[in-house]
């Protein structure tokens, strides 16, 4: 059996959107799953779409998400070289072959003759095909026209009549007329061939056995097989995915202000978590599992899971999963991670690891962190109606009579030191004066904190705010529950 070879084929244009991703990713997991090789190339073949430093973008959110490559221009390989603009002269060469062949001819066309047929397919109400003139004629002619400096076109040759299909493994046997096919350019007149020329250039070279991409390009792959038959090369097996969509309506887009695998990260997700989601999108495993390691789904990946059907981006569902990996790591690494962001919020002397361990069950968003804790470095300004709440069976009065309690509870303790001890006071609490946990604690947190949602409880966030902190806003609470009181 022939060794499995995928290949990525970016083109380095920006940043790496959700959609090439995925794609990068069925890539390698295709190629893995039975023990193949996954080859980055670089497309740079539209040099006025070239991005400066898109190409260590590529690289840096390969390595970011654990997608290693087994060939490419950073790594090597017996097949490179693997950057298409340093392919140059090879494109030429295949191109000048093709003509021979019969697959392609020589175009002289100007702009202006191509623009005078489509303004006449509008007029007409037909869809636009260009009907080149240059086909009829012959290479020695076109050779030395060539020869004597005129520019050129190398475009591709279809003869009328007849059908072309393919099997896909996504959408199953794809039959198109001939007669619908343009002749579309394969080699520019500045020497660099086109995307589509590029790419059965390079996989034939390389030894690609499966080639993933969009759905989009279902009605150009009969025109890439007959390339590959006038050359008498191997077809390789066409994966076509379906988008990943905003909406019903939309696709995801970075030119629509859609986030981009880094403007995720930055908005703080984790890149394995970002990888696991989009494995979801447009493929279904076999059972309910919805959390997997790269290793997982390297098992059990099956192309024929991959649906037909849009797949619309879910940032809710990405939430709740980033949410999940950040609750299943030890406490160290999540420290490790939430640091920098807690530092954003907590200039006061506290224990940070401590704060790390309240935030760590709350947090399904790393950006989330400075607001959620933003009221350990000052009090907010809150409005008084908080202390009251139907479920806790709060009011103003029962509030006041809580603080006070815990005010001269925790006047009297002497080592804070312990979450322990703080605990054992605030919840000895309630059974001496007939209440509720919830009437002495809910009121305890609104005044040490001024927030209605909060990471930890009262006994946690007291225990780090620190015993003269904790007091101090306990008696500011009280203050304005005697006001509400006497009023």
């Amino acid at each position: 059996m022939k060794k499995v070879r995928t290949r990525f084929a970016p083109s380095p244009t920006g940043y790496m959107h959700i959609g090439n991703l995925r794609t990068a990713l069925f890539e390698y997991l295709i190629a893995k799953h039975d023990g193949g090789d996954f080859i980055l190339r670089i497309e740079d073949t539209d040099q006025e779409r070239l991005v400066e430093g898109a190409v260590d973008i590529i690289y840096d959110t390969m390595k970011q998400v654990g997608l290693h490559h087994d060939e490419g221009p950073d790594v090597g390989g017996e097949y490179g070289p693997y950057v298409q603009s340093e392919r140059l002269p090879m494109y030429k060469k295949y191109a000048d072959e093709l003509v021979d062949l019969g697959g392609a001819h020589y175009c002289f066309c100007k702009e202006e003759d191509i623009e005078k047929q489509r303004k006449e397919a509008e007029s007409l109400g037909i869809s636009f095909k260009y009907d080149d003139p240059c086909k009829h004629i012959s290479k020695e002619e076109a050779r030395e026209r060539i020869a004597n400096g005129e520019s050129y076109v190398v475009r591709q040759t279809i003869k009328h009549g007849g059908e072309t299909y393919f099997d896909d493994e996504v959408y199953g046997r794809i039959e198109v007329d001939n007669n619908v096919l343009d002749e579309s350019v394969l080699l520019k007149s500045d020497g660099y061939p086109t995307y589509n020329f590029a790419n059965i250039i390079d996989d034939h070279q390389m030894g690609i056995t499966h080639v993933v991409r969009g759905n989009e390009y279902l009605s150009s792959t009969p025109k890439y097989n007959l390339v590959y038959e006038s050359y008498g090369w191997e077809i390789p097996t066409y994966v076509h995915v379906p988008p990943v969509m905003k909406d019903e309506q939309h696709k995801l887009s970075k030119r629509n202000g859609d986030a981009s695998f880094q403007d995720l990260v930055k908005k703080g997700y984790l890149p394995e978590a970002i990888l696991n989601y989009i494995a979801l999108l447009g493929w279904s495993p076999e059972t309910e599992q919805e959390i997997y390691t790269l290793d997982e789904l390297i098992k059990v990946f099956d192309i024929k899971r991959i649906s037909k059907s849009p797949a619309i981006f879910d940032i809710d569902k990405l939430t709740w999963m980033n949410g999940m990996y950040l609750r299943a790591m030890d406490i160290e690494k999540f420290y490790e991670l939430a640091k920098p962001y807690i530092e954003e919020s907590v200039h006061r002397p506290v224990d940070m690891l401590a704060v790390a361990k309240i935030l760590q069950p709350r947090t399904d968003v790393l950006t989330s962190i400075p607001e959620s804790i933003d009221f350990i470095d000052e009090l907010p300004v809150y409005d008084n109606a908080m202390y009251i709440h139907k479920k806790m069976k709060t009011t103003y009065e029962i509030a006041l009579k809580a603080l006070k309690a815990a005010q001269e509870a925790l006047s009297s303790l002497n080592d804070w030191s312990s979450e322990e001890s703080v605990h054992d006071v605030l919840l000895s609490l309630p059974q001496k004066m007939e209440m509720k946990n919830g009437q002495i604690l809910w009121p305890v947190r609104t005044a040490i904190t001024g927030k209605q949602f909060t990471p930890g409880g009262a006994i946690e966030i007291a225990h780090i705010l620190g015993k003269e902190e904790t007091l101090r806003r306990i008696a500011i609470g009280i203050e304005k529950l005697e006001k509400e009181v006497q009023e």
